[in-house]
Order: structure tokens, then C-alpha cells, then sequence
């Protein structure tokens, strides 16, 4: 099955096909109220811990750095992108929000590829079949 997810900053408009708005940054965007930004959810723990993203904009972690440890942090709870996964299946659609300008240097393209690759999983798993047990009752004539 595919998906549907875009990025988009919070000043860009909404369009009919976007789906659920989504803001994924870990703080509010200064001056702007929920109803101007037209939301349908602010989820933060998506987004990169507070240690990591203090370290990428003081410069201390390179860009590079910054991706491959956000990458580990979405590895290591994949319970994060679960209320991201709903959104997308139920709507058929999601768009990620943020405040950042750069939308490319921005965490999303990368929340973007772990959501994709998670409901790519999940469906995977989904077309597995089902134990054994399930099917004891087709067999018990055979017997």
C-alpha cells in the first residue's frame, strides 16, 4: 500500500488533499495561535530529544551526526511513531509541520523515511500468515 506524507512549514497553506496537519516540533512556534496554524494535533515526542536538537543548533553535532542519532532515537522507541501511523492510515494522508524554514535541514525528511519504512514493515507483517493454531480447526478431519 502506499502513503501519502508531505512536509510542510507552518506558513505554507492547507490544502484539500494534505490529510491530518500535524506539528511535530518539540516547542511551540512563537506567536502563533492553534487556530492560525489550523492543526489537527501538535505531537511532540516524535520529534528529536531536547538534548539532541540543543546540540544541533548550537552547532555542536554536524548535520550528519544530528541525522544518524535521530535515527537511532526513532530505532530505539518505535512506540513514538505509532500516533503518526494511525493518523496516515485513518486519513489517508499526513502532513508533518514544522517552524523551521529549511524544510530539507529540518528533522522531517527523516521522520518522514521512518514512517514510511515502519507502516512498510507493518504491512509486511500483516500479510504473513497466522499460526498454525488458527487453522487446527481445517485440519481435525484429517486427523
Amino acid at each position: 500500500m502506499s502513503y501519502h506524507i508531505e512536509i510542510k512549514g507552518i506558513a505554507q497553506p492547507a490544502e484539500p488533499g494534505d490529510g491530518a496537519h500535524v506539528l511535530v516540533d518539540r516547542l511551540w512556534p512563537r506567536g502563533r495561535s492553534r487556530e492560525a496554524l489550523a492543526l489537527d494535533d501538535w505531537y511532540r515526542d516524535a520529534s528529536p530529544s531536547p538534548v539532541l536538537r540543543r546540540q544541533y543548533q548550537q552547532g555542536e553535532v554536524s548535520p550528519t551526526v544530528f541525522a544518524v542519532r535521530y535515527r537511532g532515537e526513532l530505532r530505539d522507541h518505535p512506540e513514538r511513531l505509532l500516533p503518526l501511523m494511525r493518523q496516515v492510515r485513518y486519513r489517508g494522508a499526513l502532513t508533518l509541520l514544522t517552524a523551521e524554514r529549511d524544510l530539507d535541514a529540518s528533522p522531517l525528511p527523516i521522520l518522514k523515511e521512518w514512517l514510511l519504512f515502519a507502516l512498510q514493515e507493518e504491512d509486511a507483517a500483516d500479510r504473513e500468515p497466522s499460526s498454525p493454531p488458527c487453522y487446527r480447526y481445517l485440519f481435525e478431519d484429517l486427523g
